[in-house]
C-alpha cells in the first residue's frame, strides 16, 4: 500500500531480496529438520506424520494458511494506516513502510510453506504441478483452491513490486498495490470455502473480525479523500523538514 499522493513521499525499501530469500530458505529447512528430528522425541507424533492416514501434515498447512492470512491482515492494515495518516500516531509513517514490507513477504514465505506441506496429506494427494497450476486440483475443491493460488500469484507480485518501483515508477507502483485488495478478497474465499475449519465458531469469528477492521479502515481512507476533496481550506499542509544548521 502507498502513502498518500499529496504529500508526494518515498519510503527506501527495508528487505533486500538476498535477505528474503536467505530467511525463506532458513525457514524451509528449519522445519523440514523439525519434521524429520521430532517423530524420534515424540512417538505420537511419529504415528501422526507417517501412518496410513498422517494428519499432522493437513493440521501444519491449516495453521500456517491463518498465519499466512493473519500477516496478509496485518500487512493491509499497515497499508492503510499509512495512506489514512493514521500511521502518523504510532508507530510513524516509515516504520510502518518498512513494517508493511517485511510483514507482506514474511506472509508469503508461510503461504509456499502452506502449500508444499499439503504434499505430505495422502488424503488429498496433491502433485507438486497441482500446487503450481491454479484450479487442477481436482480432487480437492478446485475452484476454491485455485482462487487460492490466483492470491498467492498476486501477492508475489505485489511484493516483487517493491524491488522494481525504481524502474515502474512510484505512481504505477501505487496503482499496482491496489491489487492488494483483490488479494486479500481472494485469501478470505480460499480460506472460507476450501477449509475444513470454517465452521468452526472461532474460525468465523476470524474472518469476522479480521475483514471487519480492513473494511472500516477502506471506509476510514475514502471518507478522508471526500472530505480533503470537499473542504480543501481545512486541510493541514505537510510540515517541511527542518534546515540543518550551518557551522563555521
Amino acid at each position: 500500500m502507498s502513502v498518500n499522493s499529496s504529500e508526494q513521499v518515498e519510503y527506501e525499501s527495508s528487505v533486500n531480496i538476498q535477505s528474503f530469500l536467505m530467511f525463506l530458505v532458513a525457514m524451509t529447512v528449519g522445519l523440514l529438520v523439525a519434521v524429520l528430528i521430532l517423530p524420534s522425541w515424540l512417538p505420537n507424533m511419529s504415528f501422526s506424520l507417517g501412518g496410513d492416514a498422517p494428519k499432522a501434515y493437513w493440521y501444519v498447512s491449516r495453521a500456517t494458511a491463518f498465519v499466512s492470512l493473519s500477516l496478509l491482515w496485518l500487512s493491509m492494515a499497515l497499508g492503510l494506516g499509512i495512506t489514512n495518516k493514521m500511521a502518523r500516531l504510532w508507530p510513524g509513517a516509515p516504520a510502518a513502510f518498512a513494517l508493511h514490507e517485511y510483514v507482506s513477504l514474511l506472509g508469503l514465505a508461510f503461504v509456499v510453506f502452506h502449500a508444499v506441506v499439503i504434499l505430505g496429506d495422502h488424503y488429498i494427494n496433491f502433485t507438486p504441478l497441482q500446487l503450481l497450476i491454479p484450479f487442477s486440483t481436482v480432487n480437492y475443491r478446485p475452484f476454491w483452491v485455485g482462487i487460492g493460488q490466483l492470491g498467492f500469484y498476486t501477492w508475489a507480485i505485489l511484493a516483487a513490486s517493491f524491488y522494481v518501483r525504481p524502474v515502474i515508477g512510484q505512481k504505477s507502483w501505487r496503482f499496482l498495490h491496489y491489487g492488494s485488495f483483490l488479494m486479500y478478497l481472494m485469501g478470505i474465499f480460499h480460506g472460507l470455502f476450501s477449509g475444513t475449519d470454517t465452521g468452526a465458531g472461532w474460525a468465523q469469528s476470524y474472518y469476522w473480525i479480521s475483514a471487519g477492521s480492513l473494511l472500516f479502515l477502506l471506509i476510514y481512507r475514502i471518507l478522508s479523500v471526500v472530505i480533503d476533496r470537499l473542504f480543501p481550506q481545512n486541510r493541514k499542509p505537510v510540515p517541511a523538514p527542518a534546515a540543518r544548521p550551518t557551522q563555521g
